[in-house]
């Protein structure tokens, strides 16, 4: 059990609240931001403190961190106070829902974020600052490295590897012993079958509107 600051006061930050609250052994004693979006002294019934001075009233070794920011700048703004945090002294605590299935032995860092109903298969890998949303399979032998954001119900076939800072849309499908490159883009829905290189942006087309309104349709 240990006391942890949150970074944030977004959703994010008020759902990683929730679940250290209810699903636990942690104790969280306050937030924090950067100075220039300090608007209120308080969230969630907590006191917020600026991220410039929070040493100052939460010292490292006694208080540990946990970053609460989403998906923004392909994880690059999560990633730089994961590093900022680190650099202060924190250490940063892992949050794992007692409703997701996977192998006490599980290779999982710093920082994670790991949602209800994941299935994590054995020999798998999950590195630093990685979140998994919530119904999410990740096959054998996967290794999902620091910083990458997972969204719900993605399938990670066995032995895939996804590289750092990527970002994995809604109900995407990635295919066994694939790697998927750094810093990509899967958007909702995709179907990933080859590898992919870094920085590459993968989309599937919306549905379209058709022109004949729903109570025409005599054969739904």
């Amino acid at each position: 059990m240990s006391k942890v600051v949150i970074f944030g006061t977004g959703d994010i930050a008020q759902i990683a609240h929730f679940y250290l609250a209810h699903d636990s052994e942690h104790e969280v004693v306050a937030f924090t931001v950067n100075r220039e979006y300090l608007s209120d002294r308080t969230f969630c019934g907590l006191p917020v403190v600026a991220f410039e001075e929070v040493e100052q009233h939460y010292t490292p070794g006694k208080y540990t961190m946990f970053i609460a920011v989403s998906y923004a700048k392909l994880n690059q703004v999560r990633t730089e106070k994961y590093e900022q945090a680190k650099a202060k002294g924190y250490s940063l605590i892992s949050y794992i829902s007692s409703r997701a299935t996977h192998w006490g032995d599980t290779q999982i860092g710093d920082n994670c974020f790991i949602f209800e109903d994941n299935t994590i298969q054995p020999f798998v890998k999950i590195g630093n600052n990685v979140t998994l949303w919530s119904g999410n399979h990740i096959g054998h032998h996967a290794e999902i490295e620091d910083n990458c954001f997972i969204t719900s119900h993605v399938v990670i076939s066995g032995g895939v590897k996804v590289g750092k800072n990527t970002f994995i849309g809604v109900n995407s499908t990635l295919r066994d012993h694939i790697t998927v490159g750094a810093y990509c883009v899967i958007g909702a829905g995709s179907l990933i079958l080859k590898d992919t290189q870094e920085s590459e942006v993968y989309t599937t087309p919306g549905a379209e509107l058709s022109k004949v309104p729903s109570h025409r349709l005599r054969k739904l």
